[in-house]
């Protein structure tokens, strides 16, 4: 029987996750579905950009985006009501996910990357492409990398004193390093930065430009009056089209040349982020506009990638994982982008860092059922090394909790994650119903100066109500632990 979170109030006793429970008899949902697996899974995580938990009719009833794939991936697999990029900006969260390790523990405590940024993930560090090709499968990155890499230099050329790269000074024709390639992933297709915001605006296969960028004149409004190198015949609105063409390609290329292997692939699409420019198959087909228009884009590469994998044969012992980097813009027409949760991208608010993340995994994964376990991003390290049978070394994975047993629909006596940080150049600290905000702050961050609140999300899920006054021990004791693993160098048990 399946059940669609349909209901505002879904954290309460109320809503559909006790519903999911009452049906049960579980915290999370039933059993693992019948069928054998053979072998590790396959294993898909599409990260969709600036794309909110209200844009979707999987959680919002009332979103003026029909996404039909999203709703068909809901009904066959799982719905996790409670689920968190670590950040509420794209290159921390992009940085966690891949490293089970928050960002603000590396230099960059607030802002994001752009394309000509210094690698941000340390030679050497264990990221979830470097585990599961250590466990023999085929890894691809196709879409937004956004995590730096070292452009190749004209001769007499080097970077700037920050070790960033300008564009003026780089040799495009040669080839790039510490990029994906020297992350974990055996094959690269995407870009370096933003894909329709950032320059260089041209793909990148493996380690090369497939096109050599030319200098042009400021002539998008997503340029902000900058000038920037752009491929000749560069389209915003095909950027995800072929990246969607590229991973199935990947997959077929995979499943014919290693057919006893699994493969991991990471598809970080570009929409809806800026410029909202949907190419015409996907035009005016939303009631929010020409952003909406490109939700119904990423939906669309959903159904595609879903499709691929029927077509090989290989749905049923693959784990498709369907989410968000960060919150999203606002809405027009009514459309409410966040639901009914304050804030959007780039807050701490809930709107910034709650998102949809939906999960189909046949051979394990009960369908149509919900899960209120609180989860992370970081956690994907943890939880894809308890699928494989590896096991993390300390200086892995900080921030990484297995989140396997929620998936699988074990019983829970206790939540998997006992705290939460979120991220946005200031932090704040979730505990179980609890959700402080203490004002901390890294490297001169204007972002929310000064705010101090604490939240009971159980009874306030839109966090109109602070009682930080009301409960100054909840104050003292959050705020106490979270100092404790700010200092630390990990929240996960080691």
């Amino acid at each position: 029987m399946s059940k669609k979170v349909d209901r505002r109030d879904f954290l309460k006793s109320s809503g559909l996750a006790a519903a999911a429970m009452a049906m049960s008899g579980r915290a999370c949902f039933a059993q693992g579905a019948a069928g054998r697996s053979d072998g590790p899974p396959n294993i898909v995580f599409i990260m969709t950009d600036d794309m909110g938990i209200g844009d979707t009719t999987v959680y919002n009833r009332e979103s003026k985006v029909s996404t039909p794939n999203m709703e068909k991936l809901a009904e066959q697999g799982t719905v996790f009501t409670d689920a968190h990029s670590p950040s509420s900006m794209c290159t921390p969260t992009r940085y966690a996910l891949l490293t089970g390790r928050y960002c603000w523990r590396t230099w960059l405590w607030r802002g994001v990357y752009g394309g000509y940024n210094r690698p941000l993930i340390d030679k050497g560090r264990m990221t979830i492409a470097s585990l599961l090709k250590d466990r023999g499968y085929g890894t691809a990155c196709v879409g937004k990398w956004h995590l730096g890499m070292n452009w190749g230099l004209k001769e007499g050329r080097r970077p700037d004193e920050d070790g960033d790269f300008s564009q003026s000074n780089i040799d495009f024709s040669k080839p790039i390093t510490e990029g994906p390639l020297d992350r974990g992933f055996d094959y690269f297709f995407g870009t370096s930065g933003c894909t329709t915001d950032d320059p260089p605006m041209c793909f990148i296969e493996d380690n090369r430009a497939t096109v050599i960028p030319s200098m042009i004149s400021p002539i998008d409004p997503a340029n902000e009056g900058r000038e920037l190198y752009m491929a000749p015949g560069w389209k915003h609105e095909d950027a995800d089209i072929e990246f969607t063409s590229k991973s199935i390609q990947f997959m077929e290329n995979h499943v014919k040349s290693r057919p006893d292997d699994p493969f991991f692939l990471y598809l970080p699409l570009s929409v809806p982020h800026i410029p909202w420019y949907p190419p015409d198959m996907v035009k005016g087909k939303s009631g929010a506009g020409p952003r909406g228009d490109q939700v119904v884009l990423a939906d669309w590469s959903l159904g595609e990638i879903m499709k691929a994998l029927d077509r090989l044969n290989v749905t049923e012992n693959t784990l498709l994982i369907f989410t968000s980097d960060n919150g999203p813009r606002a809405g027009v027409h009514g459309h409410e982008s966040s639901w009914h949760y304050r804030g959007e991208k780039g807050d701490l608010w809930e709107g910034g860092h709650r998102m949809p993340f939906i999960a189909r995994w046949p051979a394990k994964i009960t369908l149509g059922t919900t899960c209120d376990e609180v989860t992370c991003f970081t956690d994907m390290l943890a939880t894809f090394a308890a699928i494989t049978g590896a096991e993390l070394p300390n200086n892995a994975g900080e921030d990484s909790f297995n989140i396997l047993p929620a998936l699988l629909g074990e019983r829970l006596d206790k939540p998997i994650r006992d705290s939460l940080f979120h991220h946005n150049g200031q932090v704040a600290f979730r505990q179980g119903d609890w959700k402080l905000i203490p004002g901390i702050q890294g490297n001169g961050s204007s972002a929310g100066r000064g705010r101090k609140a604490l939240f009971n999300l159980k009874e306030d899920p839109d966090e109109k109500n602070n009682l930080w006054e009301q409960h100054p021990e909840v104050v003292e004791r959050m705020t106490t632990l979270l100092k404790q693993q700010m200092e630390q160098g990990y929240s996960r048990p080691l």
